[in-house]
């Protein structure tokens, strides 16, 4: 099977959004074929033991794979809130049966935007040959936690 560029995999991810939700709108112009049955997966699967979470830490749809926002809660600098965060990440990811260079989207939240440049000299190079497409903010409010930057990501399987 050929390798497919992740500007690629988002179109067809795109594509079949559109045919699975009947895409009323879009329909004449999107021609994706979806193959079995797509189904909403939770990574880990929760035990009945365990009561319902507010949300889940990682959520699959078809081979789209959703991690929540991970954050660092400890005294530490930028570059060590970083390194934890991508760290955590990348062990959800490969759980999940994905990986790093799989990540297609990541949005960025740090707790002061002049962390910018150090949470960068960090975050570069953790994403294989092709870096995802990344947005990065610093909300008004902070970060829940007093973790200095927390990352969630698009990712494939």
């Amino acid at each position: 099977m050929e390798k497919q560029s992740r500007r690629g995999l988002l179109k067809n991810a795109a594509k079949a959004a559109v045919v699975a939700t009947g895409g009323a709108a879009l329909a004449g112009t999107a021609k994706a074929q979806v193959t079995g049955k797509l189904e909403k997966r939770s990574y880990p699967p929760k035990s009945a033991s365990e009561p319902v979470p507010l949300f889940s830490s990682a959520v699959s749809y078809g081979n789209l794979l959703f991690l929540a926002g991970v954050g660092a809660h400890f005294q530490g600098t930028i570059e060590e809130h970083t390194k934890h965060v991508l760290d955590e990440l990348e062990k959800n990811l490969t759980a999940a049966g994905s990986s790093m260079e799989k990540v297609l989207k990541v949005n960025v939240y740090l707790n002061d935007i002049n962390d910018w440049a150090k949470m960068n000299t960090v975050y570069g190079g953790r994403w294989g040959k092709i870096p995802p497409v990344r947005t990065t903010i610093a909300p008004a409010g902070g970060i829940p936690g007093n973790s200095l930057v927390e990352i969630d990501l698009i990712a494939y399987i």
